[in-house]
């Protein structure tokens, strides 16, 4: 027993090593067949280990068990894998690592994309891998037996019996109890009609059914222009298509239309691709027979085809085709195309490309014969409309529309509640009209609530072609503008480098408006004689990036705004646009319509109106129609007094006139005030005489009734604090901080201004006087300490003496002003280079150097000579020279004593002195600020 144990293992092992051996070898060498022997000792194998090697080397584990079919596997290649650029098959799983790495570097991958194929060559690019020969499909009845056909015969009735015969070399079958029966040169129907009659003639009582076996197989030959042309053993059933993928189709230069097969040297019949591919007409498709020669000849004339057809490609050329044909195999023009204008690139006989113009809807344009080397081009239609209504703006259904002759506003939108947004301004509208052929163009006005509410006939007009309606908001505050800015963010990164992240959060659309607002507002300035002046500050780079972007996306939006009316996308969100956005086009069109000395049809209007800017002149609009396109008058508009600003042509020269207008008159509609305007006008809308918006003061801190009061003009502080109820006993007036908004602003303006000198100076200066190397690093860290510094925008004020009845102390109220009173301090601070900076203890009669030795004293680059005293009040005392040191120096509490950087000793950079001064005394009012 174990001696027959250990045998079997011995075997188990050789034939590992062997089956190993074997398949080592049959990896480099396709051609090797694992002889019986080998098939014998694998079988002896347990069954994972024969499972293992079959996966390990490729093999059919049926091939090696011999559970398959009886009969061997035809030896056909693996075909059809997917050839590389160069027109060889890839090895996928091989190369597929190295494919993806080098995918990001196949630069000239879209461009390829975009370059048009040779038609039908696609079809041998992919599947399928394998060619598994034809044998499982009901046989024809024409189909002509051979050696090596397999006939069943199924006999039943007095006997039952069955028979799997053989058809020989000699073309016979050898059929018990009939003996040998020839067979050759019949058809399949043919054998069984003689087969059954032979049947029921000699074996009576014996019905028959006869029926194909397995298929014998053929060799053919494959030659021309084929991707790997030769010999191949396929199915007795095949066909020349399927003889194409045995050989892994046709190559670059070999025709898809004149595919040949000849026998005996003779042909015997061709095909014609195209018919298969874009007919589905296989009748060309002849089944093959051993011996037959499969022939592909070079490829014909080629001619390209691209533009407004449905499949752009490149298409071979057979003798005495049409222009007509070659759009037939493109399938088609497409809805778009406009087949009138299409052209073709031709060569001419002295080697140079022509172009011949091609009617595509003539009889003439379609029987044009095509030549080898046409590039034919079908154009496309235009984008605009005939006779469409336009209408974009605060519309629920903004969007084109059909024209009709008596169409008005009303037919187009019939009610204001259900055609118009909540948010439209029923007072002002207008419609755009063509005036030429050359697109020039005129603007009429109308109001919405009289057109489409009242429906008169003066507002209500008629529409002719072409004809674009605009209608606004009344108010821009409480549009939703997050689709819109969202497609101007999508568009502004398909173009440029721009991020989302940078471009999130903001207003885009307003943003890269406001460029264009900024020409419309100097367009206006010269109207006026003013000459605007610009910025020359050197910016940072912050603001240099911001900058370029903000012209990324005003050029994006510019564009946009250009092509308002045929931009289908903005059409849609025009309901979100402000006044100014809408009528960019509007009046960009009319200024560069402006000639000589008619001037550009436009007005403008400002002061106190709903929205001010650049306005298209209306055709016979007045002074009232301007006003009520700038959405009327604000509260506080002065409408007895108006100035209207025209521009008068004297001869050779151009004055400016300036003439009043009574506006409560005008808008009324008295003929007198209500003036037509002229191209250029300027309607100034005044403020009433004294006039003022709700304006508030803060008090904070010790006063007995703290909070926010309403000021008149001209009010001052005393006033208020009387207003307050005047101070508690716990104030401490001295240590009063005043805050002022217009101080702050400029506090912060001469800030940045610092920031940009000290940047300059870092830049420029890269050596000290005294040879010594500026330390970037600390002048960075100021530089980052100054620019994050926030302005407090305090002023100083002498509350005591205002407190007393001073009127010279006294000051005049602003909005938005705050004063803090705190209470009462006992403390002394001292800041800047000293050892320990600390706040200590107020008291009477210590001096400034005992506050300094209290806080250890002052460091090595402290500056000595400039230590300066910040009072309580916020102004600055400089101790005297003469008195230094000396306990005469009067200190009060809630005082702060700076003792600054050394600029000396800092490089040189005399800037510094100033930066840490602002830094101290900003450090100090919000120290005094957040202590209340």
């Amino acid at each position: 027993m174990l001696q027959r144990t250990t045998k079997t293992i011995i075997t188990a092992v050789a034939a590992l090593f062997m089956m190993a051996n074997f398949f080592i070898i049959a990896s480099s060498a396709q051609a090797i067949t694992p002889s019986p022997e080998m098939i014998e000792q694998f079988k002896n194998l347990p069954a994972s280990e024969q499972q293992r090697l079959a996966r390990q080397y490729g093999i059919d584990p049926a091939l090696l068990t011999g559970k398959g079919t009886t009969q061997s596997d035809l030896a056909n290649p693996e075909l059809v894998l997917p050839r590389n650029s160069d027109g060889q098959f890839e090895n996928t799983d091989k190369l597929q690592g190295l494919k993806n790495a080098n995918e990001e570097l196949d630069f000239a991958k879209e461009q390829q994309k975009k370059e048009l194929k040779r038609f039908g060559y696609e079809l041998f690019q992919g599947e399928p891998t394998t060619f598994a020969p034809v044998s499982d499909v009901p046989v024809p009845s024409e189909y002509l037996v051979g050696p090596g056909d397999r006939i069943k015969v199924q006999l039943f009735g007095k006997d039952n019996q069955e028979y799997d015969l053989v058809i020989s070399r000699d073309g016979t079958i050898q059929f018990p109890q009939l003996g040998p029966i020839s067979v050759a040169g019949l058809s399949f129907a043919e054998l069984r009609e003689s087969l059954n009659h032979r049947i029921k003639q000699q074996m009576i009582g014996i019905e028959s059914n006869i029926t194909m076996g397995e298929l014998r197989s053929i060799r053919i030959f494959i030659a021309g222009d084929a991707y790997k042309p030769g010999s191949y053993t396929v199915s007795s059933l095949s066909t020349i298509t399927q003889a194409l993928f045995v050989a892994g189709g046709v190559n670059e230069i070999g025709s898809l239309r004149d595919i040949q097969v000849k026998r005996n040297g003779k042909l015997v019949g061709s095909m014609d691709l195209y018919d298969l591919l874009m007919r589905g007409d296989a009748s060309g498709d002849l089944r093959l027979r051993s011996g037959d020669v499969v022939f592909i000849p070079p490829v014909g004339g080629l001619v390209s085809i691209e533009g407004e057809v449905r499949r752009p490609a490149i298409y071979e050329l057979k003798q005495n085709e049409t222009v007509a044909d070659i759009v037939a195999m493109a399938a088609g023009v497409t809805p778009g195309a406009y087949p009138k204008s299409s052209t073709i690139e031709r060569f001419n006989s002295n080697g140079l490309r022509g172009l011949v113009n091609v009617d595509l809807t003539t009889q003439a344009g379609k029987s044009t014969k095509a030549q080898a080397g046409d590039y034919i081009r079908v154009k496309n239609a235009s984008v605009r409309f005939e006779d469409a209504i336009t209408l974009v703006g605060a519309v629920v259904r903004p969007g084109k529309y059909q024209w009709y002759d008596g169409q008005k506003i009303s037919d187009l939108l019939p009610s204001l509640w259900g055609d118009l947004l909540i948010s439209a301004d029923l007072n002002y509208g207008i419609i755009i009209r063509e005036t030429n052929r050359y697109g020039d163009i005129k603007v009429l006005q109308f109001s919405p609530a009289k057109a489409i509410g009242d429906k008169q006939t003066e507002q209500d007009l008629t529409l002719q072609p072409r004809d674009k309606i605009m209608l606004f908001n009344y108010s821009d505050e409480a549009i939703n503008r997050f689709e819109l800015n969202k497609l101007v963010k999508d568009r502004v990164e398909e173009i440029t480098s721009l991020t989302g992240d940078s471009l999130v959060g903001n207003d885009l659309f307003k943003a890269g408006f406001a460029e264009l607002d900024k020409t419309q507002l100097e367009s206006r300035s010269d109207i006026a004689g003013v000459v605007v002046t610009k910025d020359s500050s050197q910016e940072t780079e912050e603001e240099l990036a911001k900058k370029e972007a903000g012209e990324l996306v005003t050029a994006e939006v510019k564009k946009m705004l250009f092509n308002l009316f045929d931009d289908k996308e903005l059409i849609k969100q025009s309901g979100a646009m402000n006044r100014g956005e809408l009528l960019y086009p509007v009046v960009t069109k009319l200024i560069s319509q402006g000639m000589g000395n008619s001037g550009a049809p436009i007005v403008a209007i400002n002061g106190k109106v709903r929205h001010p800017g650049i306005y298209p002149l209306a055709d016979k609009a007045k002074i009232s129609d301007l006003v009520m396109a700038a959405g009327g008058l604000l509260e506080g508009a002065y409408s007895a007094r108006a100035e209207l600003t025209s521009s008068v042509l004297e001869g050779e020269y151009s004055t400016v006139s300036h003439l009043d207008i009574n506006l409560d008159a005008a808008i009324s509609g008295q003929a007198s005030e209500d003036k037509v305007l002229q191209p250029r006008d300027i309607l100034t809308v005044m403020t009433t005489p004294d006039w003022q918006e709700n304006k508030t003061v803060e008090i904070r801190g010790e006063v007995k009734f703290p909070g926010i009061y309403n000021i008149r003009r001209g009010e001052k502080l005393s006033d208020v604090i009387e207003r307050a109820g005047g101070f508690t006993q716990y104030a401490f007036l001295p240590s009063s901080v005043f805050v002022r908004e217009s101080v702050r602003q400029q506090e912060q303006i001469e800030i940045k201004k610092l920031a940009d000198q000290l940047r300059r100076d870092i830049a420029t200066r890269g050596v000290s006087k005294d040879g010594n190397v500026v330390n970037y690093t600390d002048a960075q860290l100021m530089l980052s300490d100054l620019e994050n510094i926030k302005a407090v925008g305090r002023l100083v004020v002498d509350l005591p003496a205002i407190s007393v009845g001073i009127a010279q102390a006294d000051i005049q109220l602003e909005d938005q002003d705050i004063l803090y009173i705190p209470s009462t301090r006992e403390t002394i601070s001292v800041m800047g280079e000293v050892q320990h900076a600390a706040t200590h203890r107020f008291k009477d009669g210590l001096t400034l150097d005992q506050y300094l030795s209290m806080s250890g004293g002052v460091r090595k680059r402290a500056d000595d000579d400039r230590i300066y005293i910040i009072k309580a009040d916020g102004s600055v005392m400089l101790p005297s020279r003469t008195m230094w040191f000396s306990s005469t120096t009067e200190l009060s509490p809630g005082d702060t004593i700076i003792v600054p950087l050394d600029t000396e000793y800092k490089d040189n950079l005399t800037l510094w002195t100033q930066i840490t001064g602002i830094i101290y005394n900003t450090a100090v009012a919000i120290s005094a600020i957040s202590g209340l």
